[in-house]
Protein backbone atom coordinates (compact mmCIF):
# COMPACT_ATOMS: atom_id res chain seq x y z
CA UNK A 1 0.00 0.00 0.00
CA UNK A 2 1.42 3.28 -0.81
CA UNK A 3 1.86 5.96 1.54
CA UNK A 4 -0.87 8.36 0.19
CA UNK A 5 -3.11 5.62 0.21
CA UNK A 6 -2.43 4.89 3.77
CA UNK A 7 -2.80 8.75 4.71
CA UNK A 8 -6.16 8.71 3.03
CA UNK A 9 -7.27 5.47 4.59
CA UNK A 10 -6.25 7.06 7.92
CA UNK A 11 -8.42 10.38 7.20
CA UNK A 12 -11.34 8.70 6.21
CA UNK A 13 -11.36 6.17 9.86
CA UNK A 14 -10.85 9.63 11.70
CA UNK A 15 -13.62 10.78 10.02
CA UNK A 16 -16.10 8.14 10.73
CA UNK A 17 -14.61 8.15 13.98
CA UNK A 18 -15.74 11.97 14.43
CA UNK A 19 -19.58 10.76 13.01
CA UNK A 20 -19.54 7.27 15.37
CA UNK A 21 -18.37 8.20 18.46
CA UNK A 22 -21.06 10.91 19.75
CA UNK A 23 -23.74 8.49 18.99
CA UNK A 24 -22.19 5.67 20.42
CA UNK A 25 -21.01 7.72 23.82
CA UNK A 26 -24.31 8.75 24.06
CA UNK A 27 -22.89 12.68 24.35
CA UNK A 28 -25.53 14.86 24.66
CA UNK A 29 -28.17 12.34 25.90
CA UNK A 30 -29.03 14.68 29.11
CA UNK A 31 -30.15 17.20 26.12
CA UNK A 32 -33.54 17.29 24.64
CA UNK A 33 -32.16 17.76 21.26
CA UNK A 34 -28.95 15.90 21.61
CA UNK A 35 -27.30 17.28 18.14
CA UNK A 36 -28.67 20.92 18.04
CA UNK A 37 -26.73 23.28 15.67
CA UNK A 38 -24.64 26.18 17.19
CA UNK A 39 -27.47 28.95 16.52
CA UNK A 40 -30.08 26.70 18.71
CA UNK A 41 -27.20 26.53 21.73
CA UNK A 42 -26.64 30.56 21.09
CA UNK A 43 -30.61 31.02 20.94
CA UNK A 44 -31.25 28.99 24.83
CA UNK A 45 -28.06 30.55 26.45
CA UNK A 46 -28.99 33.93 25.35
CA UNK A 47 -33.01 33.53 26.59
CA UNK A 48 -31.45 32.17 29.69
CA UNK A 49 -28.61 35.12 30.74
CA UNK A 50 -31.54 38.05 29.01
CA UNK A 51 -35.07 36.47 28.95
CA UNK A 52 -35.89 40.02 26.85
CA UNK A 53 -33.57 40.57 24.74
CA UNK A 54 -34.39 41.67 21.03
CA UNK A 55 -32.17 40.53 18.43
CA UNK A 56 -30.72 43.12 16.51
CA UNK A 57 -31.58 41.47 13.22
CA UNK A 58 -33.88 39.31 11.40
CA UNK A 59 -33.44 36.90 8.61
CA UNK A 60 -33.94 37.36 5.09
CA UNK A 61 -35.49 34.36 4.52
CA UNK A 62 -37.38 32.22 7.27
CA UNK A 63 -37.39 28.77 6.02
CA UNK A 64 -41.24 26.74 6.34
CA UNK A 65 -40.00 23.83 8.16
CA UNK A 66 -36.77 22.79 9.74
CA UNK A 67 -36.52 19.97 7.26
CA UNK A 68 -36.71 22.72 4.37
CA UNK A 69 -33.79 24.68 6.40
CA UNK A 70 -31.74 21.63 6.61
CA UNK A 71 -32.46 20.81 2.42
CA UNK A 72 -31.19 24.35 1.96
CA UNK A 73 -28.27 23.49 4.23
CA UNK A 74 -27.34 20.53 2.62
CA UNK A 75 -27.43 22.50 -1.03
CA UNK A 76 -24.99 25.21 0.24
CA UNK A 77 -22.79 22.43 1.39
CA UNK A 78 -22.84 20.23 -1.87
CA UNK A 79 -22.62 23.56 -3.58
CA UNK A 80 -19.27 24.13 -1.39
CA UNK A 81 -17.98 20.95 -2.17
CA UNK A 82 -18.70 21.38 -6.12
CA UNK A 83 -16.82 24.57 -5.97
CA UNK A 84 -13.43 22.78 -3.98
CA UNK A 85 -13.84 19.71 -6.27
CA UNK A 86 -13.71 21.93 -9.55
CA UNK A 87 -10.84 23.82 -8.39
CA UNK A 88 -8.64 21.53 -6.92
CA UNK A 89 -9.25 19.41 -9.89
CA UNK A 90 -8.58 22.15 -12.26
CA UNK A 91 -4.86 22.55 -10.65
CA UNK A 92 -4.26 18.99 -10.81
CA UNK A 93 -5.08 18.83 -14.46
CA UNK A 94 -3.24 22.03 -15.16
CA UNK A 95 -0.15 21.02 -13.32
CA UNK A 96 -0.40 17.54 -15.21
CA UNK A 97 -0.28 19.26 -18.48
CA UNK A 98 2.51 21.36 -17.45
CA UNK A 99 4.28 18.20 -16.65
CA UNK A 100 3.42 16.34 -20.24
CA UNK A 101 4.44 19.48 -21.25
CA UNK A 102 7.65 19.62 -19.71
CA UNK A 103 8.51 16.06 -20.91
CA UNK A 104 7.51 16.34 -24.42
CA UNK A 105 10.27 19.57 -25.07
CA UNK A 106 12.64 17.24 -23.17
CA UNK A 107 12.14 14.42 -25.25
CA UNK A 108 12.19 16.40 -28.60
CA UNK A 109 15.45 18.21 -27.12
CA UNK A 110 17.22 15.13 -26.40
CA UNK A 111 20.41 14.19 -28.34
CA UNK A 112 19.96 11.62 -31.17
CA UNK A 113 15.76 12.24 -31.09
CA UNK A 114 13.91 11.79 -34.36
CA UNK A 115 12.96 14.98 -35.47
CA UNK A 116 8.97 15.38 -35.23
CA UNK A 117 6.90 14.80 -38.05
CA UNK A 118 9.10 12.05 -39.60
Amino acid sequence: MSRNAKINTLLLLAVAALAVLPLVLGLGDHKEEPFAGADAEAETAITEIEPDYEPWFSPLYEPPSGEVESALFALQAALGAGVLAYYFGLRRGRRQGEERAVAATEAAAAPGAAPEGD
